[in-house]
């Protein structure tokens, strides 16, 4: 970062006189002081992984013009959340300095310290589980921030343009009246469904529901759009291709698909071999699911089935996942550091979160079956249990309940995809016939049936035989 922020730091400063012209607002001074995000900007989204800082550029004199203009509850309200997250991400502890009175040299140290972010522990292992490249880096963004939390009609909150969890097409969301995008994100606070916008803000819901619907079309994908309202007007601070559980990527390249925003090849890259995978895992029947006490109940914020003993100490879980032991992790809420605990789980539940928590944006990313906001208390409950985790129904049971196996056959949407994927496919794969076998469906299995030349197969799981024979045939 050293010599990055020094190769940069003019156009930094350029860029915060820009932002004072078109905000009328001047940084580290009143009467009208201008305060700043610095957020991250990776080519590849990796949510939760990397640092941000918000209300940048508040010292003791900021304090007193802001007291002016606004409230003294506000000011002071908004130096303790930036004390607390320049600590956290500059000094690395909650319990670090006090920030400098420079107002532009806590802009330098923000930045240099979301740069220095891309190579944290936990983007590092987020990378390595994606097999992402370390080279790329990320970019750095500085924003002009805006209040959710200073005068009514105000508040935070995050939309997906359709349900990043089922599949479903209708907008997808939570709102936080009179908070700021952090309160929503830390899984710390109650939150309200998107519906409530419409309720307390039709016009503001409106220009929203308008904007991701634009949105979609420019990107072609499903929108995640983090946005704040200040006193009744509405910005929009990032979009991002919305993270999404496996049965919603199918889902949603299908219907993305019917509305002529991507063609056959795009819709077969946009579900993976793992997607499918994922959706063939075994269910539980009703009354498997139904005999078994029930622990915990909260928001399904991850589909799928998943088994094991409730550990709440990440140390723990890990020691025991390295024994081949399933694990269920079990935190009041996870924080960025959890991601190698989640790596390592079967499935994920929280005392408190929703669906834009920390917890649900990651286990989606990760394909970790989650249940999130079960209640205070919960993690205390479950340590040391076997349970199972439903991410369909939003339930912990008690035990190791017994699975059904489902085929590519029982799923509609895999059919409809494997129609679309034998157009396109090199490889035709078969379950059964006088054709080369493979002995599994990986990736290895296709590319060696693709060098012997062999154009027929037969696949314990065709589609995802043929899935990663396209992505062979990609990369030549």
């Amino acid at each position: 970062p050293g010599p990055t922020i020094d190769a940069i730091w003019e156009h930094v400063l350029n860029g915060i006189r820009w932002l004072e012209d078109q905000t009328a607002r001047t940084f580290g001074r009143g009467p009208r002081p201008l305060l700043v995000s610095v957020r991250s900007g990776a080519t590849q989204s990796m949510p939760g992984m990397m640092d941000t800082i918000l209300d940048l550029g508040i010292n003791d004199t900021v304090e007193r013009a802001l007291a002016a203009t606004t409230t003294t509850e506000f000011a002071r309200d908004t130096r303790r959340r930036f004390g607390r997250l320049y600590r956290r991400t500059v000094s690395g502890s909650d319990a670090g300095p006090e920030p400098p009175q420079d107002p532009y040299a806590q802009l330098r140290a923000g930045v240099e310290a979301v740069f220095a972010s891309w190579n944290s522990p936990r983007a590092i292992a987020y990378r390595e589980h994606h097999g992402l490249d370390d080279r790329s880096g990320t970019a750095v963004v500085v924003q002009a921030m805006v209040f959710g939390n200073q005068v009514p009609k105000s508040g935070a909150g995050v939309l997906s343009s359709r349900n990043p969890i089922t599949g479903a097409e209708d907008p997808f969301g939570e709102w936080l009246p009179g908070g700021q995008g952090d309160d929503v994100v830390s899984g710390l606070v109650d939150v309200e469904p998107i519906a409530a916008l419409r309720a307390e803000l039709p016009g503001v819901y409106e220009e929203l529901m308008a904007a991701a619907q634009r949105l979609e079309r420019l990107n072609a994908d499903v929108q995640e759009i983090e946005f704040t309202v200040e006193d009744g007007k509405l910005w929009l601070l990032q979009t991002r291709s919305a993270e999404r559980s496996a049965h919603a990527a199918v889902r949603l390249a299908l219907q993305l698909r019917r509305e002529g925003l991507i063609d056959d090849a795009e819709t077969l890259r946009r579900v993976t071999p793992s997607d499918v995978q994922a959706v063939l895992q075994p269910a539980l029947q009703p009354e498997s699911r139904l005999a078994a006490p029930l622990l915990a109940k909260g928001l399904p914020a991850c589909p799928g089935i998943a088994a094991g003993t409730a550990y709440t100490d990440v140390d723990e879980a890990l020691s025991a996942a390295d024994r081949g032991e399933p694990v269920i992790l079990v935190r009041d809420h996870t924080r960025p550091e959890d991601v190698l605990g989640m790596l390592a789980a079967q499935g994920i539940v929280t005392e408190i979160g929703g669906a834009a928590s920390h917890a649900a944006v990651v286990s989606r990313e990760l394909g970790r079956v989650a249940v999130v906001g079960c209640g205070h208390g919960v993690a205390a409950a479950l340590t040391g249990r076997q349970i199972t985790v439903d991410g369909y129904e939003g339930e912990v049971r008690q035990g190791i309940l017994d699975l059904t196996v489902w085929s590519q056959d029982d799923t509609p949407e895999l059919r409809e995809l494997a129609e679309i994927a034998m157009a396109v496919s090199p490889l035709r794969a078969h379950t059964s016939g006088d054709h080369p076998i493979l002995a599994d469906a990986s990736e290895a299995a296709a590319r060696a049936a693709l060098k012997a030349g062999h154009t027929d197969v037969v696949s314990p799981a065709p589609l995802i035989t043929m899935l990663h024979a396209i992505r062979v045939k990609a990369e030549r």
